[in-house]
């Protein structure tokens, strides 16, 4: 599984927002990590979309985390964050990627399968509070 500066930066920014107590901006957030805002802003929208964070609007507007870290699980922020689901291999995800095209001829896809599987089962057990227990 190849995770991208998206997750990195989804992770590195739910570690700040989680002990905040009033919504952290795209542009405070972007400072404090030295990031790119834009990227970081799309990032953070797309976390909210998936109801891992809630917007708040206005002047002293940003980010909050949708409910308790606890609830939070990483399977849900890299899949917001990279705009698809977990994959160790992009051929278990979808049969179109078999780089063979023979997806069910393929005598490792079960193997691949299931591999994936217990990293779905991990990365949904492993919470927020998990990764930045302190």
């Amino acid at each position: 599984m190849l995770l991208t500066r998206a997750s990195e930066y989804a992770l590195l920014s739910l570690d700040i927002i989680r002990n905040a107590k009033e919504p952290m901006g795209a542009e405070y957030l972007a400072n404090e990590l030295n990031i790119s805002q834009s990227f970081l802003a799309k990032i953070l929208q797309n976390l909210a979309k998936a109801e891992i964070l809630t917007s708040k609007k206005g002047a002293k507007g940003g980010f909050l985390l949708s409910r308790p870290a606890e609830e939070i699980n990483m399977y849900s922020i890299i899949e917001a964050a990279e705009g698809k689901a977990p994959a160790v291999f992009d051929c278990v995800q979808y049969a179109s990627t078999c780089p063979n095209g023979a997806i069910g001829m393929c005598t490792i896809s079960p193997f691949l399968s299931k591999f994936q599987g217990k990293v779905n089962n991990f990365l949904t057990e492993l919470t927020l509070k998990d990764i930045f227990a302190n």
